[in-house]
């Protein structure tokens, strides 16, 4: 047997024994840990986990003295996620907080004992995470921030902005918890306006490019980002490649409009994470999560880049620039 598979059992058999020990006695460690299992990558998500630490701190746990915490990054390699789960367990977490579905997914099935706080855009319910989001039940509660229900919203807001593209372009990730709610509402709402919609597939970066080229060969006016850890991660990339294509986009967070992108439609995330912070510090404290309510962030906000949409010959119409909470000149 290899030391690599030596290694990797030993790991297994180490996280189930971790899964069967109860929260109280995990609590005797002189500092607890808290695992943060990420299906994006560390960078796009900086601004997110300061707003973590800070509801954290807000709960009085601060991170290095009466608390440690764990950080495992899927950098949106939604197969890397089942292991980490299990390596935060083994670590000795008493709480887990997962970043976007396929992170709360997989901490869910790693254990049903240790408490577990997510922080995603789909909704909770009909991904089968927790029962109700006023009686979550089990181990699992959190945070819900609407973000992949707004397909349509943005599809309007984009359309506004160019209102001669014949064709817009929905990029999802077939692979992602959630994109068929995002890509049925954006589906509704084009049907309601006559809008014709084209979905386009990555599963990976690899995908990009080809992706960008067939919005160009197909003559696709503009395109809508959904929501996907691995959209998240490479978004620079992808506002870098919707700039040499000079194709209008709208993406789901405010940090894309500030990289570069033509504008962003969502809610505030970064506030999401301040709750998930306080939530944590919370069970750390000793109150159970079947017994605290899924939060709902509902602060949206429009940004718009005017230097980008100027680089891209649009004129940005009165009434949606009066709508914006944020202009970037």
């Amino acid at each position: 047997m290899s030391a690599r598979m030596e290694r990797r059992e030993f790991i297994t058999l180490l996280g189930g024994a971790a899964v069967a020990w109860p929260l109280a006695a995990r609590a005797q460690q002189p500092t607890p840990v808290v695992g943060v299992l990420a299906a994006p990558a560390l960078q796009p998500l900086r601004d997110q986990i300061t707003a973590f630490r800070r509801g954290m701190n807000q709960s009085g746990y601060i991170e290095g003295q009466n608390v440690t915490v764990e950080y495992r990054w899927a950098e949106g390699h939604y197969d890397r996620l089942p292991p980490m789960a299990h390596e935060l367990i083994a670590r000795g977490a008493v709480v887990i907080v997962a970043l976007a579905p396929a992170a709360a997914a997989a901490a869910k099935a790693a254990t049903g004992t240790i408490p577990i706080v997510f922080v995603i855009g789909a909704d909770p319910v009909e991904l089968g995470l927790v029962r109700s989001l006023n009686q979550p039940g089990g181990n699992i509660t959190g945070v819900n921030f609407l973000i992949n229900a707004l397909g349509g919203k943005r599809l309007q807001l984009i359309r506004e902005l160019v209102p001669t593209a014949n064709a817009i372009g929905l990029l999802v990730n077939p692979n992602a918890p959630g994109t068929d709610l995002d890509r049925q509402e954006a589906e509704k709402v084009a049907a309601t306006i006559g809008q014709k919609i084209v979905a386009l597939s990555a599963s990976s970066e690899r995908d990009f490019e080809e992706v960008f080229t067939t919005i160009v060969r197909e003559r696709i006016g503009a395109l809508i980002v959904s929501p996907d850890a691995l959209f998240t991660s490479r978004r620079e990339q992808l506002v870098a490649l919707a700039g040499r294509y000079a194709v209008p986009t709208i993406y789901h967070l405010r940090e894309a409009a500030v990289a570069g992108g033509l504008m962003s439609y969502g809610t505030s995330i970064t506030d999401a994470h301040r709750l998930a912070g306080t939530y944590a510090g919370r069970i750390l404290k000793g109150e159970r999560p079947d017994q605290l309510p899924v939060q709902q962030s509902t602060r949206f906000e429009l940004v718009i880049n005017l230097k980008t949409a100027k680089a891209l010959g649009l004129s940005v119409p009165d009434k949606l620039h009066a709508l914006a909470d944020e202009v970037i000149e």
